[in-house]
Parts: structure tokens; C-alpha cells; sequence
């Protein structure tokens, strides 16, 4: 079938197969170019399917030659109807990394769950005896607790007050005022129910309980803060509130695994157009001012750069640099104060007319489109793509 893309709003309905695997395709590649490195050898990842999750798998798998475990919940695909993109991407990165001799298998389905933890364990005993390195990689609007069966939803709101500021419509270009009505009632313990640090917790309580990590095991998960700009709605909004709880983990888990001399870590990234970044109100508008800059200055990253540097030059070193509140920073670059008043300056400046000018939402619409497969160099998306993909490693 010939297959386009079909939007509302932040989200694209439909996934071109061979346009995702050219992706996945792409960052092997930018990997299998760097010299190999002392990384992890046995890998779960959580959240697997897309953006940081699944640049954490392929620099594992590619940069280290690590086994790794996929677990991540995503839409397979029917007679007519495409999959999710995190469907197509994990049988792209499959497929390759059998080619290449690698182990690689992935489990479908919800990652909060008891069955799931029970099911990914399994086969880490079967398979690997114990991993050296989990990466915490969930972006779920919505958790069920899986042992009262409560359902959370999370919500992106301002804590104490309306926000108001510009944002930009990047399907259109309109740069508009929006308002958000602050958090309420059960918002913000709702939201970290979900975004916060238990699950983590949970999976490593697990894991750890069941004997299968390793002496000097690692974990790692996701964080943003971003700059004042973007921090009544996010940093110190109800995300915020998770992130915080998420940082704090971090090191109860430190705490729980010294025996096996284990650390867990909270690695604070760069604003990248995710299908989450993209449903948070101010983020893509803040988005296409930063990529104009950083690209101007040369020292723009997308995923998969980010993934590399932090494994690199962080995370697999023998003096890993944490900030004041022991977090890791790969953040840097878009934070270097430079940046930052430049950015600032641009924001002001601001409008529909001038966006074209002095933003890259040319470059934040195509990594949009990119992350559902479409607008990827290379691909003929006039030529029929066989929707019916399979994963080659997903277990039953």
C-alpha cells in the first residue's frame, strides 16, 4: 500500500515501515563509525521502541556488542493499517542486529505490569543469566498500579497559577498566546504516579530480588529541566513534580543495590522533538529557536548523538561528572549560557512572520515526520510499502 502521513495535532496516525527502518538504519550506522567501547554487555531497556530508549539499545548493541532486551507497549499492524512506529523501529533494529550476530529480543506490552516484570525476568534468567546496565526509558501518558489496579493519568499543567505565554503551531506556523489552567485536586500526585520513580523502583526491586544483576550494575533514567523559558509549565509544573520524585529514586535505588557495589543514575538531556515534547504546550516553539542556534554553532545532537556522548563520555568512564544535585548532565551544550541568551532574544522576536527567519521549524517538522518513518532522505514514498512487518525477536 502507498502510505502518508495523517496528523491530528501532535500526533501522526499512520507510520511509513521502510522510512522508520531507514532511520533505525541511520543511527546503527552513526554508531558502528565510532571506535568500539567498554560499555555494557547484557541490556534491558525499558521504553525501548523510540527515541532515547531505543538510542540506548543501539548504542549498547553496536557500540559495546551488547545482548540486549527490548520491553516497550506498541500497536502492531493489521491488513491496511500501519503499526506504531516503535513496532516498525524494534523489527528494524532486530532484523540488523541478527544479521549481525547480535543477540536481540523484545517483549510487547506494559511495562507497569506484574506479568510483564514477571515475563522480561524470565528471559533474562533463560537467556542471560543477569544484565549489567537497565535504562529507564518510559514515556506513558497513563499507568495502572499493577498491584491496587488504581489508573493514573498524567497532565501537563502549571502548579499555582494560569501560564501564559507564546507557542507555535508547527503544522501551520502560527505562533500564537497560550494559557494554561493551573494543576488541581489529585493532578500532581497523578502525574508522578506515572512520570515519577516508582516503576522504576519496582523493576529493580524485582531484578534485584530475583539475583540477576551483576556485580558494578548500572541503571539509568531520562530527565529534562530546560531554562527559565519553559519551566513554569514544565520544570516546575506537575512534570516537574515527577521528574523531581524520578531524580530522588535515583538514589533510594543507589541505596538498595550497594551490596552489588550498583548505581543508579538520572541523565538530564537535551529538548528534542519527541511525540511527547510535541503535546507540551511552548516546548516546540522553544524547540525550533534552539535547533536554530545550536545548528548555527555546530553542536546540535539529535537521540542518537546524545546517547553516544552520554555512554562515552559519561556514563562508561572511570570519573563520571555529576552536578550539585547528582544528576548527569548532557544537557551541557544547550544550556551554555550563550545559548541560551541567544534563544532568549529570539523568543521576543518571535511571531508568525518571523519564525520562517530566525527559527528552524523547517527542521522541527521534519523530525517530527521523521519519527513516524516520513520525510526521510532515501525512502520512495511513492512506491507500495508492505504494512505487515514482523519483529524477529518479539517473544509470545
Amino acid at each position: 500500500m502507498i502510505i502518508e502521513p495523517r496528523t491530528r495535532g501532535f500526533i501522526c496516525l499512520t507510520a511509513h515501515p521502510t522510512g522508520c527502518e531507514k532511520n533505525v538504519l541511520n543511527q546503527i550506522d552513526y554508531i558502528k563509525a565510532k571506535p568500539t567501547t567498554n560499555g555494557p554487555k547484557k541490556v534491558l531497556v525499558i521504553g525501548a521502541s523510540t527515541g532515547f530508549g531505543l538510542a540506548s539499545r543501539i548504542t549498547s548493541a553496536y557500540g559495546s556488542n551488547a545482548a540486549t532486551i527490548g520491553v516497550f507497549f506498541e500497536k502492531p499492524p493489521k491488513e491496511g493499517r500501519t503499526a506504531s512506529p516503535g513496532w516498525y523501529n524494534s523489527a528494524a533494529f532486530e532484523t540488523q542486529a541478527h544479521k549481525d550476530g547480535l543477540y536481540a529480543k523484545s517483549i510487547n506490552g506494559d511495562a507497569f505490569s506484574n506479568e510483564i516484570k514477571a515475563q522480561t525476568l524470565n528471559l533474562i534468567k533463560e537467556d542471560l543469566g543477569k544484565i549489567d546496565l537497565l535504562v529507564y526509558s518510559l514515556a506513558s501518558p497513563v499507568r495502572t498500579h499493577p498491584d491496587t489496579g488504581e489508573r493514573f493519568k498524567s497532565v501537563l499543567k502549571p502548579i499555582g497559577g494560569t501560564f501564559t505565554d507564546n507557542t507555535v503551531d508547527f503544522h501551520t506556523g502560527e505562533v500564537k498566546e497560550i494559557s494554561i489552567e493551573p494543576s488541581s485536586g489529585d493532578d500532581i500526585k497523578n502525574t508522578v504516579a506515572v512520570m515519577g520513580g516508582e516503576d522504576w523502583q519496582m523493576w529493580i526491586d524485582q531484578l534485584n530480588a530475583a539475583g540477576i544483576l551483576s556485580k558494578d550494575f548500572k541503571t539509568i533514567a531520562y530527565s529534562y529541566i530546560g531554562p527559565s523559558l519553559t519551566e513554569a509549565v514544565y520544570r516546575k509544573g506537575t512534570i516537574g513534580a515527577a521528574k523531581d520524585h524520578l531524580e530522588a529514586t535515583a538514589f533510594k535505588i543507589t541505596d538498595t543495590l550497594k551490596d552489588i557495589d550498583g548505581k543508579a543514575y538520572v541523565s538530564v538531556n537535551k529538548a528534542l522533538v519527541t511525540q511527547a515534547s510535541s503535546a507540551i504546550p511552548v516546548i516546540p516553539l522553544y524547540i525550533s529557536l534552539l535547533y536554530k542556534v545550536m545548528k548555527k554553532e555546530g553542536i546540535h545532537e539529535g537521540c542518537i548523538e546524545q546517547i553516544e556522548r552520554l555512554f562515552n563520555e559519561r556514563l562508561y568512564t572511570e570519573n563520571l561528572p555529576l552536578d550539585e544535585a547528582g544528576r548527569i548532565r548532557i544537557d551541557d551544550w544547550e544550556m551554555r549560557d550563550e545559548i541560551q541568551e541567544k534563544v532568549l532574544e529570539l523568543w521576543k522576536e518571535a511571531t508568525t512572520e518571523t519564525l520562517p527567519n530566525i527559527g528552524d521549524l523547517e527542521g522541527y517538522k521534519m523530525d517530527f515526520f521523521n519519527l513516524f518513518g516520513f520525510n526521510v532522505d532515501g525512502v520512495d514514498y511513492d512506491k507500495d510499502a508492505n504494512e505487515m512487518v514482523d519483529i524477529p525477536g518479539l517473544q509470545e
